[in-house]
């Protein structure tokens, strides 16, 4: 007896050892899948791989109460080029995405306007939908400056799946100045928003 109660204990240690072995094997592999797909998760917002429809509503601002004009200004030498357009749905907004590239980052001026013109020859600009929403990005340089195609349509685009979205008609650049029209199906709350990696003004109108 006085010789099987130490390899009794010695068996219980052991037991005790392995069972904090394998929980501590447990909970780093838990750990590690939350942290990959948390980094997934933050990579697939910042590089707009997202179907399209530009990503990143993380990083925006809260949806003002009002339809108030959003202005932001452009940083110093900016010369961007708008390169591409794209529409999208999401949990209670419609989102529109504008992709530039060059240098700088870009600034806006959104507002609703009741009756949409082009902004070089001021001729009336046909949009689908009850309202319009102007979009002038600023800091824009033409193509020839930039080395950056300018978007070639289609245009209109029609919206993608979209709600309050109806159509985004391409305007014109012009005087450091791209201009483009939201047709959306009534007057709601809007906000704008840069995203980096790569460059976009994104527009998001929420449902009426």
């Amino acid at each position: 007896m006085s010789r099987a109660l130490p390899l009794t204990a010695v068996l219980l240690a052991a037991v005790l050892v392995a069972g904090c072995s394998s929980s501590d094997d447990g909970g780093s592999g838990s750990a590690s899948g939350t942290s990959t797909t948390s980094s997934s998760s933050s990579s697939s917002s910042s590089d707009g791989t997202d179907g399209g429809d530009g990503s990143g509503s993380s990083d925006a601002p809260p949806f003002p109460a009002n339809t108030d004009p959003d202005t932001a200004q452009a940083s110093p030498g900016a010369q961007v080029t708008v390169s591409d357009i794209r529409t999208g749905r999401q949990n209670g907004f419609d989102r529109v995405v504008f992709e530039v590239g060059g240098s700088g980052t870009p600034g806006w001026d959104v507002r609703y306007v009741d009756a949409p013109t082009s902004q070089a020859s001021g001729e009336p600009v046909e949009v689908g939908g009850s309202a319009a929403l102007q979009v002038a990005i600023t800091g824009v340089g033409l193509p020839a400056d930039t080395g950056v195609a300018q978007y070639a349509g289609p245009n209109p685009l029609p919206g993608a799946g979209t709600t309050t979205v109806t159509e985004v008609v391409f305007d014109t650049t012009f005087e450091g100045t791209t201009t483009a029209f939201v047709g959306t199906t009534g007057r709601t709350p809007f906000r704008v928003y840069a995203l980096s990696n790569p460059t976009r003004v994104v527009l998001e109108v929420r449902d009426a």
